[in-house]
């Protein structure tokens, strides 16, 4: 068994998996609240404390002894690491670790201590002969081991530890057939932020975090129509993009009326941007369809209110879709799981 452990700001994901001649079949999924029921989410007081409480919650709620777990697989989150496709003169190991780790040091937020580093050679560049695609995934050890306590303290033998866009496309990959040509777009709306990763078939692997997640979807509702954040909430769950669209008012008497951004046009902002500059950097543009995932993934509307802005096809990925075993989960929000399933997966092709 393999088990893919997604620590998130507001819920903790699970998702066991096994392998099979077939490929993967699902054991279990769970997930649990962070913060106390009820409450207003602050991610300013999400805590290790916390953190450590709501595992062993989930471990117990799922039947699952963590002194028992052998085949853990942990992520680390976009915003703590770096994942960058480079290109680079072919060159032998030894001198390949060093340019990788030079690179490292100018993509990740350093924090007075070492880069850890893992890369992978994906093959021959395309465009230019004598070099080579190198996929590079990069952490500080201050934010490993800030991790690794953290799995320590909830009871857990550490195991392999991924990068969330990684067991992202990880389980995109597994569950979709990658089109032979165009370019895919996840989206997976966490809490505080959103990671996005853009990739297809032989072309430039890209992902970065985006700023803005469920709380501040919630929170601006609850501003704008004066209500407490958990009615938000409940509002939000109900109507979605609807709910702060409705609030949204203009002053009609002006001769100009300009109408007012909510956090949907700012994050659809941040999207658009980040696709040009991929369209920019890659002379890739043909985006064929963007899939949202994560805990806000399936906020009501939110699909066709970013195809109405980007002209590009929107839908909600379902990462159990035909997955052997799906059929006896009982989960409330499967997009949720999206990268829980990939670490998972990353399991199991390690062992392969």
């Amino acid at each position: 068994m393999y088990l893919g452990l997604d620590i998130g700001r507001q819920y903790i994901k699970m998702v066991s998996v096994e392998k099979t001649k077939d490929g993967f079949k699902i054991l279990d999924a769970g997930a649990r609240l962070v913060p106390e029921p009820n409450t207003a989410f602050d991610p300013e007081k999400i805590d290790k404390t916390l953190w450590v409480m709501a595992v062993k919650e989930l471990f117990k709620q799922q039947g699952l002894n963590p002194k028992k777990i052998k085949g853990l697989i942990t992520g680390i989150s976009g915003s703590s690491a770096s994942v960058k496709q480079i290109t680079t003169m072919e060159m032998p190991t030894d001198e390949l670790k060093s340019a990788m780790t030079f690179e490292a040091r100018k993509h990740i937020p350093m924090d007075g201590t070492d880069a850890v580093i893992d890369f992978q050679i994906l093959g021959s560049n395309e465009r230019e002969m004598d070099k080579i695609d190198v996929g590079l995934v990069a952490c500080t050890k201050g934010a490993l081991n800030l991790h690794m306590d953290l799995i320590k303290e909830c009871g857990l033998k550490p195991g392999i530890v991924d990068v969330n866009p990684i067991a992202m496309s990880n389980a995109f990959s597994f569950i979709k057939e990658l089109p032979d040509d165009g370019l895919v777009v996840v989206l997976d709306i966490g809490a505080v932020s959103s990671t996005l990763v853009v990739y297809g078939k032989g072309k430039q692997f890209f992902t970065r975090d985006l700023p803005i997640g469920g709380h501040h979807f919630v929170k601006e509702l609850a501003n704008q129509k004066d209500i407490s954040y958990t009615d938000a909430q409940d509002l939000h769950y109900k109507e979605g993009v609807s709910a702060s669209i409705k609030s949204v008012s203009t002053d009609t008497d002006a001769v100009v009326g300009i109408a007012e951004k909510t956090v949907y046009d700012n994050l659809v902002e941040d999207l658009r941007r980040s696709l040009r500059f991929y369209a920019k950097q890659t002379g890739q543009s043909f985006f064929l369809k963007i899939f949202l995932s994560g805990g806000s993934g399936n906020t009501p509307g939110l699909t066709d209110f970013i195809h109405s802005k980007l002209n590009i096809e929107c839908a909600v990925f379902d990462p159990f879709e035909n997955m052997a075993g799906a059929e006896d989960l009982s989960v409330s929000n499967s997009c949720q799981y999206t990268t829980a399933l990939g670490l998972g997966i990353r399991g199991g092709m390690v062992n392969e």
